[in-house]
Parts: structure tokens; C-alpha cells; sequence
């Protein structure tokens, strides 16, 4: 099963992407996650990567979808894969597609996580995330046992300095721009199925759990 998870910052997607890979069991790939392991491996691609990332420059959709193409050969991708954070643009998708094709293979499910943006404001001014293991809670709607300690490693929780409200519209609003041609292109796919973000996590979870088992479309 091969999925594409989108849905703006405070979505839920870190969340449900780990719900996810426990009930089917294919691996949870970010570009972020991808970009670091490129460069910590030293690979060709990873190495290009670093030069952009080092100078402070976005890395070329070349490079990003060389990444994206390498990473899907592991064996780990066999059975299928969660990809989040790519594709961005049309482009990125096309060469997705054309991926998974060369592959044998198709995108089966693109699930968007839909919540309003006042209160995906709320959410992510709440956002406490873990510096050690990178789980993410909120101070209100899914605090630790523990202030300012993460349940899963003992860590130290930080907010984000661009969790601020100025800096998190911004954010939304480029979201918004960039990817809505990104689901009219899945939408004419007929693979685009929009999940309501705002209710609980376990209801969320539920719904997306029943669109891949095919018992909801």
C-alpha cells in the first residue's frame, strides 16, 4: 500500500502517520528524515543535499526527488510506504508517479488531514516537541504526564521559535498557496480522500484506517 500523507503544519499528520505504520506496517518516510540519512550515509545525493542545506538554500527538486527515488528502493518499501513532506509541487508529484511506475507500482491512497485555521493556530502556538526523540505533545490537547518531560524518552520539551502566531499564519497561508493545485491534481487521480482533522485522535485514526481498508471512500 502506497500512501501520501498531506495536510498543513498542526494537522496531526506526525500522529496518525505513527498509527499508520503500527497497523499496516510500512515505513513512515519524511523528506526530512530522508535528507538525513542521505548525508549522514555520504551518498552522492547527500552530499548535494548538504551543500544547499549548509549554505541556507532549498535543495533543487532534483536532488529532493533523487532522494525520494532511492529511498523507495530499500527493502523496508517492499510491502509499501507513507510519504510526508513530498510530494510539494506538481513536478514533485509527477516524478512520483512516474517512480512508482517504474516500480510496478501506483500511489494507492493520498489522505489530506483537513482542519480550520484557527485552530491549527491554536494547535501549533501549543506545540511542545522533544529534543532528543522528536515526539511531539501539546500543552493543552495532548500535554505530557510530566511538564516539560516526554513520556517516550525523558527528554527536554522546546516550542519551536516559528511557533509563534505571526510566524505559524505565515506558514498556513504558504501551505495553503502552494499545495492546493497539489490536491486538484490527486483529486482528478480519484485518489484524494480529505479526512476531518479536528476530531479526536482515535476517531481520525479510525477514519483513515477505514479508507485504507477500503471500507470507506
Amino acid at each position: 500500500m502506497n500512501i501520501v500523507f498531506m495536510g498543513p503544519p498542526g494537522a496531526g499528520k506526525g500522529t496518525q502517520a505513527d498509527y499508520i505504520v503500527e497497523q499496516f506496517g510500512i515505513p513512515h518516510i519524511s523528506t526530512g528524515d530522508a535528507f538525513r540519512a542521505a548525508m549522514k550515509q555520504g551518498t552522492e545525493l547527500g552530499k548535494l543535499a548538504k551543500q544547499y542545506v549548509d549554505a541556507g538554500k532549498l535543495v533543487p527538486d532534483e536532488v529532493t526527488i533523487g532522494i525520494v527515488r532511492d529511498r523507495l528502493q530499500h527493502e523496508d518499501c517492499k510491502q509499501g510506504f507513507l510519504l510526508d513532506g513530498f510530494p510539494r509541487t506538481i513536478s514533485q508529484a509527477e516524478a512520483l508517479d512516474e517512480i512508482v511506475a517504474s516500480m510496478g507500482r501506483r500511489i494507492d491512497h493520498v489522505i489530506n488531514l483537513k482542519v480550520d485555521r484557527n485552530n491549527l493556530l491554536a494547535r501549533l502556538t501549543g506545540r511542545r516537541i522533544c529534543r532528543s526523540c522528536g515526539a511531539t505533545y501539546h500543552i493543552l490537547f495532548n500535554p505530557p504526564k510530566q511538564e516539560g518531560i516526554c513520556d517516550k524518552c525523558g527528554g527536554e520539551l522546546y516550542q519551536r521559535s516559528d511557533d509563534t502566531e505571526e510566524k505559524v499564519g505565515t506558514r498556513l497561508d504558504e501551505y495553503i498557496t502552494k499545495t492546493a493545485p497539489l490536491l486538484d491534481y490527486y483529486e482528478k487521480q480519484g485518489t484524494l480522500r480529505h479526512v476531518n482533522g479536528e476530531q479526536d485522535i482515535q476517531e481520525v485514526s479510525a477514519e483513515i484506517s477505514a479508507i485504507l481498508r477500503g471500507q470507506k471512500r
